[in-house]
């Protein structure tokens, strides 16, 4: 058995912008899919589906970042495997192509996180593509969203052989001030993983997030709830101080739960046993389709 859960960001989805965005999910789920069904690891799975909404302008992930109060993009993305709780992460990275590659490169080391020109440096050493400064700066209509900034990226897997593995990735809050860092690269606030309770990544309003450890209050509930109900509770506490989030989980045995207290949530989920994937752009539309 394996199965796949991703999101485009916890946002609001202009007008629009609903095919893009239901398109861009699907064509990142396909890339993370093939690679379980051909019995992939779930660390390649999750990359690969990242990398593709990276790729995307439609998501504030890679191409299509946001700009910092400095007009410069800094960049924050993390992967982690559920075995032995290995972590990559980068956070405020300048001029990295695909900033999830540069996580993936960051599993096996002994730091879990590295940071701004360390990280830069430590993508060129490893071969991971790198590129101008502003080159993954969102451009025309793209740039113009005021809802960029809580349009982080993600993905859960679990391949055929039991191994979870989560990656996140992010371009950045719109106007923030310089070297800021969310939730998104820091293990039990934007994402975990453990082969013996599940995975979870969230988006949303990266301070409140961290500042709750959504992440790991997820982690915990998932001992004695469904991944659905251990996801709500999460949006509960962070809807106690004023937040915004919506979360995506996965457990072992192949169960998905995500919710949100945004507008939107574009999420898009499949496993081995389903006819054909899932895409829905909130949490209503799934309930409204069965």
């Amino acid at each position: 058995m394996w199965a796949i859960i991703l999101h485009g960001g916890a946002k609001t989805i202009r007008p629009g912008e609903e095919l893009a965005n239901r398109q861009g999910c699907l064509a990142a789920l396909k890339c993370g899919a093939e690679v379980l069904r051909a019995g992939g690891s779930s660390i390649d799975a999750v990359e690969a589906a990242v990398l593709a909404l990276e790729n995307d302008p439609t998501f504030n992930a890679g191409y299509g970042s946001a700009l910092n109060s400095d007009d410069e993009v800094e960049t924050c993305a993390a992967v982690m495997e559920g075995g032995e709780w290995n972590v990559g992460a980068i956070a405020a990275a300048k001029g990295i192509r695909n900033p999830v590659r540069a996580a993936r490169a960051m599993l096996f080391e002994e730091p879990i996180l590295i940071a701004s020109g360390g990280a830069r440096k430590f993508a060129e050493e490893n071969g991971v593509e790198l590129c101008s400064q502003n080159a993954l700066a969102a451009s025309g209509e793209e740039a113009e969203s005021e809802e960029r900034s809580h349009d982080t990226v993600g993905c859960i897997a679990l391949d055929g052989a039991g191994q979870l593995a989560t990656a996140v990735s992010t371009g950045g809050l719109e106007g923030s001030p310089a070297g800021r860092i969310g939730d998104s690269p820091q293990p039990g606030c934007g994402f975990y993983c453990d082969n013996e309770v599940g995975g979870v990544v969230f988006s949303g309003d990266g301070e409140e997030i961290a500042r709750a450890m959504l992440a790991a209050r997820v982690i915990h509930a998932l001992d004695g709830t469904s991944p659905d109900g251990a996801v709500q509770a999460a949006i509960r506490v962070v809807e106690k101080i004023g937040g915004e989030a919506g979360a995506i989980a996965l457990t072992p045995d192949g169960r998905f739960g995500w919710e949100h207290n945004s507008s939107h949530f574009a999420v898009a989920y499949e496993h081995s046993s389903m006819p054909h994937p899932h895409v829905h752009l909130c949490k209503q539309e799934e309930d409204w389709h069965g």
